[in-house]
């Protein structure tokens, strides 16, 4: 099985693994066993076209939840939690975005300057630092657009603890190349692998952790010579302070009895999860994966993100029996909704990260206006103010967001399952 990016797929790879989504995903989710996509049995592989609002974490959590209890999944269930708190916690600090890409800018700028900063970050993002460990996930990256998460953390923690390499490269090489890439958890997981997220707690790489994790890879364990054993968490001269959430209310039918568009992006591919109250007069699909990065973005991942855009445009047109257009990077989104006869434009929400620094600027007009709403998911809306600082009164609320959401389980009849 491969990541195809529609629907059908997402589903079926859910399908495919709600057997594991209870005490076996709490008791193996550590493992990476290096299967090929789509073949791990003990972590869902479903980021992809979670990231990609192909599927909701909803959908996620209500098919878990018909084949498994509550507590039998309470492990897989924290891990939707904790991309969903990654989420709002960036909202609530937008700061640390803008900052990271320019923190970007200049890392990128100095290896560009400076030959002795070139040659490293040469070996490592071509997988020739000597880390028997390190290059493989650097191939297994390149070439399959996915890493498994413990992976993602030992790489993070190699790359800037023994490497000695800038992390907003690190960061940059994973938005490029991830097909699950997210502006949220990946900014912040390097940050709190650098010791930036928990001041002063940062996470070092172990080369027995690394080979007790991977020993069941077909070649056998993976060797990690020569880490670093003793590390200082890095550290900031600033600490970002919360800002209040500004979310957007409940749509209201009444507010869709104009004509209107519906806007997909690649962070909210399909309409199946925004459930529309009206039926759009047009369709328009905007991917922006090129926006990740100043660097070229690989080829799994753009491609991944432009298909889950261009099949959910399909998707939408044919469901609503409307017609559809493409909203490309060259091309004002004035002039297409001009040409369709429509009024408004309706969105998914947009998160802080490059896909809302290439769309909003077009959109604010419109938002001033009033003349763009946008839809906002009932579990991030309950869960993204709990977002304020670390993740323990997220997972404290865990259940009450469920019963908040209607999120129980389409079958339980199978809740004691395990």
């Amino acid at each position: 099985m491969t990541f195809a990016p529609t629907r059908s797929a997402g589903l079926a790879r859910l399908e495919q693994f709600l057997p594991a989504a209870g005490r076996r995903y709490a008791e193996t989710r550590n493992t990476d066993d290096g299967a090929a996509p789509g073949e791990r049995g003990n972590v869902s592989e479903l980021s992809p076209w979670i990231h990609a609002g192909v599927l909701s974490a909803s959908d996620v959590l209500d098919a878990v939840l018909g084949a498994h209890s509550p507590r039998a999944a309470e492990k897989f269930i924290a891990e939707v939690f904790w991309r969903i708190y990654f989420k709002g916690y960036l909202e609530q600090r937008p700061a640390i975005w803008s900052d990271y890409c320019t923190g970007r800018d200049a890392a990128l700028a100095a290896v560009a300057g400076n030959s002795g900063l070139r040659t490293g970050y040469a070996a490592a993002t071509e997988g020739r630092t000597g880390i028997g460990a390190f290059d493989v996930w650097v191939h297994e990256l390149r070439d399959t657009g996915y890493l498994h998460n413990h992976a993602r953390m030992w790489f993070a923690s190699i790359w800037i603890f023994t490497l000695k390499l800038d992390w907003h490269l690190g960061a940059d090489f994973f938005l490029r190349h991830l097909m699950d890439a997210d502006a949220a958890s990946n900014t912040l997981s390097w940050r709190w692998v650098a010791g930036l997220h928990t001041q002063g707690k940062h996470y070092l790489a172990r080369a027995g952790n690394i080979a007790r994790y991977t020993a069941s890879r077909p070649g056998g364990a993976l060797v990690a010579e020569g880490l670093a054993q003793d590390a200082a968490a890095l550290s900031e001269p600033h600490d970002y302070a919360r800002q209040p959430l500004n979310l957007p209310a409940p749509i209201d039918p009444s507010a869709l009895e104009q004509p209107f568009a519906l806007l997909l992006h690649d962070e909210a591919a399909h309409h199946a999860v925004l459930n529309l109250p009206a039926v759009p007069n047009l369709v328009i699909g905007a991917a922006r994966p090129d926006a990740r990065s100043p660097g070229a973005v690989g080829s799994l991942a753009a491609d991944f993100a432009r298909g889950a855009v261009s099949q959910g445009v399909a998707d939408a047109a044919a469901a609503f029996d409307c017609p559809a257009a493409i909203w490309e990077a060259d091309k004002p989104l004035s002039a297409l909704i001009a040409d369709a006869g429509v009024s408004q434009v309706v969105l998914p929400y947009l998160p802080h990260g490059w896909t809302r620094d290439a769309l909003w600027p077009e959109l604010a007009p419109l938002a001033a206006k009033g003349q763009a709403i946008t839809i906002l998911g009932d579990l991030d809306r309950a869960t993204w103010p709990l977002a304020k600082a670390g993740f323990f009164p997220v997972a404290k609320a865990i259940d009450d967001i469920l019963a908040e959401c209607g999120i129980a389980g389409a079958n339980r009849a199978a809740s004691t399952a395990g």
